[in-house]
């Protein structure tokens, strides 16, 4: 048995998201996970103690590319995903409050997804994940309804929805759906090691009907066998109409039929913690894409979007100016719900 009830500030975003023009809304499907960032100094010190700063945070890669989405102010921006009952409230809470519409799922079994993030404060600020995806990827597809796609004109699915049984029948069922739709769909492939384990042809198999892909250069070079990022990007392109390789500090890749189109020079930015970098990019870019920029454009707010998180510790968008909520739900609660599973 399912109940349902809306998410609280749900009117308020939406009314945001429309202020921006866009002829519909972006839908995320993907992981709502929360992220335990540790930083530290230097290498750990293996069986003893290793000073850190700690923080708890929300995080996912779909959910994080929902908030930096939102956070431009462009589009409505809208958000499925599945947690644990353990932190439910919290996480709808941070979503609204970060301008999304959450519709999220509540595993009557398994408790939110957790990744410790262990962050080295040296320069480059990089970072090695320990992922517990728990309910993230029991997203499956008795939870996608076509009703969701109401409305929306792009939908985005996080590449880790991959790497399980059930999230990649979840997929198959919302990439058939938004086909029937003529809803373009795009998808960030999320993470090199969960590549290795699934396959390259593999996924390459499943992503057949998406017309974006935004990978890393490493997850770009790892799908092509390829070492050179523009020659991956450009191969990519011949698979998927519009390949957008993001190379960190060295910018991003536009490429279209096996053509390297755009090179697109990164920000700078004094990095703090690169976590959520590349879903800051994608939002960012989505949330272009929809208001009707060509793709290169789109991409230069994406590098934009990167250079800010870098420069925060966690992988959402700073709050506290007009993005964040300050209405009171609609009376007739509108926008859609947040669903409990019993």
């Amino acid at each position: 048995m399912t109940t349902e009830r809306p998410g609280p500030g749900a009117a308020d975003a939406a009314d945001r998201g429309r202020a921006g023009g866009s002829g519909g809304a972006l839908l995320v499907a993907g992981d709502v996970i929360t992220d335990v960032v540790a930083r530290h100094r230097g290498p750990l010190a293996a069986g003893t103690d290793t000073a850190a700063t700690i923080r708890t945070v929300p995080g996912g890669a779909g959910a994080n590319v929902a908030c930096w989405a939102a956070h431009s102010d462009l589009v409505e921006v809208r958000l499925l995903g599945r947690v644990g009952a353990d932190s439910v409230a919290w996480h709808e809470r941070e979503l609204v409050a970060c301008g999304v519409r959450p519709r999220l799922v509540v595993d009557p079994q398994a408790p939110t997804g957790t990744v410790i993030c262990l962050v080295d404060t040296g320069a480059a600020a990089e970072r090695t994940f320990l992922t517990d995806s728990g309910a993230s990827l029991r997203l499956a597809p008795e939870d996608w309804s076509d009703a969701l796609l109401d409305g929306v004109a792009r939908l985005h699915l996080s590449g880790y929805l991959l790497f399980s049984e059930p999230s990649r029948a979840f997929v198959t069922v919302a990439l058939e759906a938004a086909r029937a739709r003529g809803v373009p769909v795009s998808l960030d492939p999320a993470s090199a090691g969960f590549l290795v384990a699934l396959g390259t042809d593999r996924f390459l198999a499943l992503i057949q009907g998406v017309d974006v892909l935004l990978p890393s250069r490493d997850e770009a070079c790892l799908l092509t066998g390829s070492t050179d990022a523009a020659d991956a990007a450009a191969e990519l392109s011949r698979r998927v109409p519009l390949v957008i390789a993001k190379q960190g500090v060295e910018g991003a890749l536009v490429a279209r039929s096996g053509t390297v189109i755009a090179r697109v020079p990164a920000v700078p930015a004094t990095p703090r913690d690169t976590t959520g970098a590349g879903d800051a990019f994608t939002g960012a870019f989505l949330a272009a894409l929809l208001t009707g920029v060509p793709p290169e454009d789109a991409a230069a707010d994406g590098c934009r979007a990167g250079a800010l998180a870098v420069e925060r510790v966690g992988g959402r968008p700073p709050r506290g100016d007009s993005r964040k909520p300050t209405q009171a739900p609609a009376a007739d609660g509108g926008g859609p719900p947040v669903a409990h599973r019993a």
